[in-house]
């Protein structure tokens, strides 16, 4: 299930960047967090692949949406210019961010290489 956070769900499942000078994941899972607004066309593109990835990928990462209209903080924070962003954040390591819509098989790449995750269907 995608999950919508604000800046409070934010500080706690993602990142306390109010207590933290370096990245700290506080998440258990590894996760997708997708910078969006609703009169974002791109992002409503990419929306109903974010949820079917979601159900594929269901309790190996996290799949969070933050409206960057009213969450202008965390937009400002992460340095979000355009939208759809897409910060991608493994348990252990740095977060990397993409930018524009993308694939499908961009974002079951990017689990795979940044994330270190497969859904069920890649794993034999």
């Amino acid at each position: 299930m995608v999950e919508h956070l604000t800046k409070e769900t934010f500080l706690t499942k993602v990142f306390n960047y109010e207590t933290n000078k370096e990245w700290k994941f506080e998440g258990e899972k590894p996760c997708v967090i997708d910078f969006y607004a609703d009169w974002c066309a791109p992002c409503k593109m990419v929306a109903p692949v974010l949820e079917e990835l979601s159900k594929d990928f269901d309790g190996k990462l996290d799949v969070y949406k933050v409206n960057t209209e009213e969450e202008q903080e965390l937009a400002s924070v992460f340095g979000i210019r355009s939208i759809p962003s897409f910060l991608f954040v493994p348990a252990t390591g740095q977060p990397q961010m993409a930018m524009g819509a993308l694939p499908k098989d961009t974002f079951v790449k990017a689990f795979k290489e940044v994330l270190g995750v497969e859904d069920r269907k890649s794993v034999v």
